[in-house]
């Protein structure tokens, strides 16, 4: 994980629309980026679907949600479709971005010892500098914190 006060990596990724985004074009804007390990699972969708339920809440604020995962772009497009959700998924297939912010560790599930990626949120500022970073992500819980965080510094 990234440390607070650095710069953040800028990305080039498309989106579930198949859309190249950039780090760079949030310039101005407050950035939440959550890595979540896959699309359709019982916590990644408890996220994003909290993260889409707040989404007019964070645009009031002025912040950006963008979501980043391993999934191909249809599999993004298929989850934002089955679940309505209105912010931005990036699909990162040769993990660029998972692994410029550090997010791509040993993980143990059950015993058994694998690489994946770790639920892990970033806000970044208008400048592009980390200014909260979390590993320990619940991910019900993620996006009313995130929230919370944004309204306190407003």
């Amino acid at each position: 994980m990234l440390a607070t006060g650095t710069k953040a990596p800028d990305f080039s990724l498309p989106d579930q629309n198949g859309t190249i985004h950039t780090l760079s074009e949030f310039r101005g804007r407050k950035v939440i980026l959550y890595f979540y390990p896959k699309d359709n699972t019982p916590g990644c969708t408890k996220q994003a679907c909290g993260f889409g339920e707040r989404f007019p809440q964070f645009e009031d604020i002025g912040a950006a949600v963008v979501g980043v995962s391993r999934d191909s772009v249809k599999s993004h497009k298929s989850f934002e479709t089955k679940y309505n959700l209105p912010f931005i998924l990036l699909s990162d297939v040769e993990r660029t971005c998972i692994e410029a912010y550090d997010v791509w560790k040993e993980k143990k599930n059950y015993g058994k010892v694998s690489m994946g990626v770790v639920r892990t949120t970033y806000l970044i500022d208008e400048d592009g500098v980390i200014i909260y970073a979390s590993d320990k992500v619940k991910a019900a819980e993620n996006p009313a914190e995130m929230l919370e965080l944004l309204k306190s510094q407003c």
